[in-house]
This record gives C-alpha cells, sequence and structure tokens, in this order.
C-alpha cells in the first residue's frame, strides 16, 4: 500500500489525528515525515540515519514553502465574521484545506519514493518514531511519540 493511501488510513484510527496535532504544534514535528517513518516501519524497512536525515531536509523545505502557509491560511480563514450569516470565507477554507491536503500528498510521495529497499534490522514502531524526531529536531518529547505509536498499533 502507498504512503499515501496508508497515512490516510492510519489518520482516520481513533487518537492517530490528536497525537498528529500535538506533534505537529505543540513540538513542531511534520505529520507526513512522522507518518513516513510510521510506515516504513510497517513495511518492515529500517530508515538509515542517512535517509532520515535526507527526508527531514525534504519535509522541513516544503513544509516551509507549501504546506505552512497553506495551513496558516485555512487557519485564518477558520475564524468566523460576526454578523454575516453566510459566511464566504467558508468555500476559500475548503479551497485552502485541499491544497493543503494536496501539498502533504506531494511530500508523501517524494518520501516515498526515499524509502530504501527493505533491509538491516526494523525497529519497532516507537524506536522507528523517536529515531525520525530526533532527525527531526526539535525531538518530540517521547511521551507524545509514544501517545501516537500506541494510536497507531
Amino acid at each position: 500500500m502507498s504512503l499515501w493511501n496508508w497515512a490516510l488510513e492510519a489518520y482516520a484510527r481513533p487518537g492517530v489525528a490528536e497525537a498528529c496535532l500535538e506533534l505537529q504544534d505543540r513540538h513542531g514535528q511534520s505529520v507526513p515525515y512522522l507518518l513516513w517513518a510510521a510506515w516504513a516501519a510497517r513495511r518492515g524497512v529500517s530508515l538509515p540515519a542517512e535517509a532520515l536525515a535526507a527526508g527531514a531536509w525534504l519535509a522541513r523545505a516544503w513544509d516551509e514553502a507549501a504546506v505552512a502557509p497553506l495551513r496558516q491560511v485555512r487557519r485564518r480563514l477558520k475564524i468566523p465574521m460576526s454578523g454575516m450569516p453566510d459566511d464566504p470565507r467558508e468555500a476559500a477554507r475548503a479551497q485552502a484545506k485541499a491544497a493543503e491536503l494536496a501539498a502533504e500528498q506531494a511530500l508523501m510521495l517524494a518520501l516515498e519514493a526515499m524509502t530504501p529497499a527493505g533491509g538491516g534490522q526494523v525497529p519497532a514502531l516507537l524506536q522507528a518514531l523517536l529515531e525520525a524526531s530526533a532527525a527531526w529536531e526539535p525531538q518530540a518529547p517521547r511521551a507524545a511519540m509514544a501517545l501516537l505509536a500506541q494510536a497507531l498499533a
């Protein structure tokens, strides 16, 4: 299963969205990058330090160029305008959300293409997430990563 399809299924599981948003908003993590690490571990692929560093660089660059600006627009459009019965911003917000998801999908396609062939000792899911977070900088707290690992299990 592709990374994107797996991520959509995983994100819909109870607790995953909340854990991902906590890691993104409170700890500065990249959700697509973390889901890539989890997906690789689930497929029996160990991501070596070089792949994690390259993935972190790509995710950070893509986040700064596309994902974060689109997320900021979407979130700003979520604030309701007082006194307006039909807020015209809802359609714009839906378009911004679709563009944000398309940007995340493009990032995940690139990360999937960077995934090495299987081999090496495959870490447990929590360990894979911790290694990815360590390569990301700043590293997220272990407890927050454990919540995501538990939700993905």
